[in-house]
């Protein structure tokens, strides 16, 4: 598995989107696949721009990789959020006979994630809720991070500033680099 790590506005799912399209690999955006869920419970965490409960998202993120059988590698897009499912997806490795291979972290001032944000015009995109979201990664996402370099997992900041070919091709080169591609 590749983990794509990033603010809101920071390009994982069209990075993720293009990478998987190219490889022929599965992309899994958690928040899509959240979204799709249609359930009264997580459109409430969402619409406020918090967190879901990790049990809740570990679920149905589960489920997700499950389905993706045979497929040779899985992108995961803005999963985990939280150290317990960072937890829950090294624990469950064997269960679903997949490693976390690369843990891509793309790197976006927050006034170049701001302005993609505001033409991005998704309904959960409202200031209060997109600086709800960047001030939980902060908070969140670096012990995250750190817990992935403890297991020994390798995480690679990327550039994630340019069109979305130069950024493509800085995401391609690192995994070409690793032997991932």
């Amino acid at each position: 598995m590749i983990v794509f790590f990033g603010p809101a506005g920071a390009g994982k799912s069209i990075q993720g989107q293009l990478l998987a399209a190219r490889q022929n690999w599965r992309w899994l955006s958690a928040g899509q696949i959240l979204r799709d869920a249609h359930d009264a419970e997580i459109n409430s965490y969402m619409q406020r721009g918090e967190l879901i409960p990790s049990g809740l998202s570990n679920r149905i993120m589960g489920e997700s990789i499950k389905k993706a059988g045979d497929i040779d590698r899985i992108i995961l897009d803005g999963f985990p959020r939280q150290i317990e499912q960072a937890q829950w997806l090294i624990a469950s490795q064997p269960e679903h006979g997949r490693a976390i291979d690369l843990v891509v972290v793309l790197e976006v001032p927050r006034e170049e994630l701001l302005k993609r944000l505001s033409i991005r015009g998704r309904a959960d995109d409202t200031a209060e809720a997109i600086e709800h979201r960047l001030h939980d990664y902060r908070q969140v996402m670096y012990p995250i991070l750190g817990y992935f370099t403890e297991q020994h997992i390798p995480v690679v900041h990327i550039d994630g500033v340019g069109n979305v070919g130069e950024i493509h091709d800085r995401i391609y080169a690192e995994l070409k680099s690793r032997e991932l591609v």
